[in-house]
């Protein structure tokens, strides 16, 4: 038997998804209430999507290979910045992982020349005026295939660098802007330095065309800096009909 457990948490105070010695993280918290609950020595989680320190989820999925138990048991015993939604019984071949047909991630940037002590650990505050028509312009270059190269650290275990944008856009309300992007997969860090480039092109320091020069395997150190991962968020998963 299967499961599918669906996730969110404030990554605050967590060293990313993946276990790490000596280090708070998502899946160990969860595989510890499991375990408890289950009362079971261990119950080993495969995750959608690997977030990295400090970034979020509201719609994380993970799979694990043993009964569905109630959301309720499990957060009786979770801490309070981590929360099972849901926890679904599935086909005995779904995978969390492998069976993700695309990932949603949401970016958050509060541009203002206040900052907000309610968006502080929420989103990326920028005082300086960004043109929105020129992120709107940014946006729509990424749709499609590209090399995102540029997009990831140049020490990584990656061996492929293309991947396949289904859907790109800011949006805004007020003050505060969000960029939502749709992906086969993503590379390490690569939505949070697409965010920091097109913050550079809104803010007249590059140009809408050599944004998208960037998009074909150009080298990392043309790209902009990294930006914060407070302001990352993995919004959700989509799957096929069966899952």
């Amino acid at each position: 038997m299967v499961t599918r457990l669906d996730i969110e948490y404030d990554g605050a105070r967590f060293a990313g998804w993946a276990r790490q010695p000596g280090e708070r993280t998502v899946q160990e918290e969860l595989e510890r209430a499991l375990a408890t609950v289950l009362r079971v020595e261990s119950v080993p989680l495969t995750v959608a999507g690997r977030t990295d320190r400090g970034v979020h989820a509201w719609g994380q999925v993970a799979s694990y290979a043993h009964e569905a138990v109630d959301p309720w048991s499990l957060n009786g015993v979770l801490e309070d910045d981590v929360a099972v939604l849901a926890s679904t019984a599935m086909p005995a071949a779904f995978d969390a992982r492998h069976d993700a047909l695309s990932r949603t991630y949401c970016y958050r940037v509060h541009n203002s020349r206040q900052r907000s002590v309610w968006w502080r650990h929420r989103a990326l505050w920028w005082s300086r005026p960004l043109d929105r028509g020129t992120l709107d312009a940014c946006a729509a270059k990424l749709l499609g295939r590209h090399d995102f190269t540029a997009f990831t650290p140049t020490d990584t275990t990656h061996t492929r660098f293309e991947r396949n944008v289904h859907a790109a856009e800011w949006r805004q309300e007020a003050d505060l802007l969000e960029f939502w992007i749709t992906a086969d997969t993503f590379a390490r860090h690569m939505n949070r330095i697409l965010v920091g480039t097109m913050l550079e092109v809104a803010g007249g320091r590059r140009s809408v065309d050599g944004f998208a020069a960037l998009l074909d395997g150009a080298s990392r150190s043309r790209a902009a800096r990294t930006a914060p991962a407070h302001g990352l968020a993995l919004a959700s998963v989509t799957y096929g009909d069966r899952s």
